[in-house]
């Protein structure tokens, strides 16, 4: 795989730990690949010895030998070629190995950064490195450097089939340049149209019951439709390109055959060659060419190898899984300063310096117009979507000095569309954690008050939840993912319209819950309209257009939401006077 030197040298470590592992079995690959080819002038040897040797001298002794020994090394032959596609197996798993967590981490992040991205790209990209690893592509690179070699050996049989393989040989190199200039642009451009394609597959299953509602699908596949022909179009244009190139090359490897077999004819008549010369000539012929015909069969998965593996480097300038210092479990507040947020996909903002400070054991309702920038808030403070500006501290350390894993055992997450992962109740509320504790997983439950509810599933905890959850009604969705946010007793738990699928008794189980986690010392904060849960907490921050319009305690902002006409304490912070009043209606028709 031709890369430049300079990025050789700037491989990660992970890959060259990989590389000096199994440094080994590269150096066997040469040997087996070396041995394969000094075997393959066995043929040739074997027919040369038969027509000038044991025809002329009729000896069936000499013909047994022969025969034994060239059936002997065909059968190492066959070992060291079966040994050699092993070690390519291998190896392919080696480079897997050593890649696959950057890129899952990759993957993730994409998802995080952008939804507009076709962020499992990079999943087939490893599967389409690996694959060629495993394939005949690296057979035929390992073949090449023995080109020279048979052309040698058929300059010595006679410089004038010397000069036709050389011929044939530089014929067949210019057909493989022709293809990598012509393949290379529609193999690019036939990722990104399969990548597109796909994602509106994927999005018409994922949302299929609004589809039918709206009467959306045949527009949809209007669209899909569009999108395969234009990507059927591409891999026509590639698919001919191929064959055509591969014609090409096959057409001028037999005429070049038929070449040398005619020139060794002629040099036979000539008496300047023997028959066996002749035949042996053509068969090694066909040998010195082999490895450059195999190239150009498996160019186009060599394109595509190469460019998924360009895409592959990249993701390790682009996702560093570092470990920073491990810091013990909160316990005291969490503090957000001047933070502004913008869109991952457009980068617009939605948050605008936004400052407010929690202690252990308070709750913050955060209330505002539909827009106003609450879900925003919710991701940035579990580190879903980072801040642009301001800083975001949980015990005066950074949401990023946390390593993302351990920081995560210290937040429960409700989002506004729960998500539940393919497999039981049980594993989904200890976020499949292995070996899981059991007295922490019902008191999770015990706390979001879903206990009962789970044992009169079919299956009680190991009940299969389906993929996002499918097999359960959105409150008993909404009720195992608040389970899943206390699992563990975490310190910050962000809950983003937690009730908005409840019913009264799942919403008191809500406020009990809250209850509970502020009198052990946790921070809660909960995004909600109703105002039974807002009472649940000990202050309200009010969001209106991205902006914070009022903070504090509860009892103070309240009457802020109110269609009468308080006065405002002065520790409530507040905008400027000669907005109060319009704040106030957008703040009141907010949490209506």
């Amino acid at each position: 795989m031709p890369i430049q030197f300079r990025r050789l040298n700037a491989l990660p470590d992970e890959l060259r730990r990989a590389l000096r592992q199994h440094r080994w079995a590269l150096g066997a690959l040469i040997c087996a690949s070396s041995m394969v080819n000094l075997l393959m002038l066995v043929g040739p040897v074997f027919m040369l010895q038969v027509y000038d040797r044991v025809l002329p001298s009729k000896s069936f002794a000499t013909l047994a030998g022969l025969l034994f020994i060239a059936v002997v090394l065909y059968i190492v032959q066959a070992l060291v070629d079966a040994i050699r596609n092993r070690l390519l197996a291998r190896l392919s798993e080696a480079f897997d190995l050593s890649i696959r967590d950057h890129v899952f981490e990759a993957v993730h992040q994409s998802a995080l950064k952008s939804t507009q991205t076709d962020g499992l790209q990079l999943i087939r990209d490893l599967d389409t490195v690996r694959g060629f690893i495993a394939g005949s592509g690296p057979i035929a690179a390992f073949d090449l450097p023995w080109t020279p070699i048979y052309i040698l050996v058929c300059f010595l049989f006679h410089p004038w089939m010397g000069v036709a393989v050389f011929a044939g040989a530089i014929v067949l190199c210019t057909i493989n340049a022709a293809a990598e200039v012509s393949i290379r642009k529609p193999t690019g451009r036939l990722i990104g149209e399969m990548s597109t394609r796909r994602t509106t597959a994927e999005t018409a299953f994922r949302h299929a019951e609004t589809i039918h509602a709206l009467g959306m699908k045949r527009r949809l596949n209007d669209i899909w439709s569009s999108q395969s022909s234009a990507y059927l179009d591409t891999q026509r244009h590639l698919s001919d390109l191929s064959s055509t190139f591969g014609s090409v090359s096959r057409f001028c490897r037999m005429l070049m055959q038929s070449g040398i077999l005619a020139i060794g004819a002629l040099l036979v008549i000539n008496q300047q060659a023997t028959a066996g010369v002749m035949l042996a000539a053509t068969i090694l012929s066909i040998r010195a060419l082999s490895p450059i015909e195999l190239a150009i069969a498996n160019w186009r998965s060599f394109i595509a190898s190469r460019n998924s593996f360009k895409r592959l480097l990249e993701t390790f300038d682009d996702a560093k899984i570092s470990t920073p210092t491990p810091l013990p479990a909160p316990r005291r507040e969490l503090k957000v300063t001047s933070v502004s947020v913008t869109v991952p996909d457009t980068g617009a903002v939605v948050l605008h310096d936004v400052s407010f400070a929690l202690a252990a054991g308070q709750a913050v309702a955060v209330v505002g117009a539909s827009g106003s920038g609450k879900s925003t808030l919710a991701r940035a403070l579990v580190g879903a979507w980072p801040a642009a500006r301001g800083v975001i501290r949980i015990d005066g350390a950074a949401l990023d000095q946390w390593d993302p894993v351990a920081r995560g055992q210290h937040i429960g997450f409700v989002p506004q569309d729960v998500a539940l992962f393919r497999g039981t109740v049980a594993e989904n509320i200890t976020r499949f954690t292995p070996a899981p504790n059991p007295e922490k997983l019902i008191a999770a439950a015990t706390a979001a008050n879903v206990h009962d509810l789970i044992l009169s599933l079919p299956h009680g905890y190991e009940t299969e939840v389906g993929d996002g959850g499918v097999s359960l009604s959105g409150g008993q969705r909404q009720r195992i993912a608040l389970a899943r946010a206390l699992y563990g007793d975490p310190f910050l738990i962000v809950l983003d319209e937690p009730n908005s699928n409840l019913d009264t008794e799942g919403e008191q189980a809500l406020i009990r819950a809250i209850v509970s986690a502020r009198s052990r010392g946790a921070i809660v904060v909960l995004i909600a309209h109703r105002t039974k849960a807002i009472e649940a907490a000990s202050h309200l921050l009010v969001l209106n257009q991205g902006r914070m319009h009022a903070f504090g305690e509860t009892k103070a902002v309240l009457p802020l939401i109110s269609p009468r006409p308080t006065a405002q304490p002065a520790a409530v912070q507040k905008p400027p006077a000669r907005r109060r009043s319009r704040a106030r209606k957008q703040v009141a028709d907010a949490a209506e």
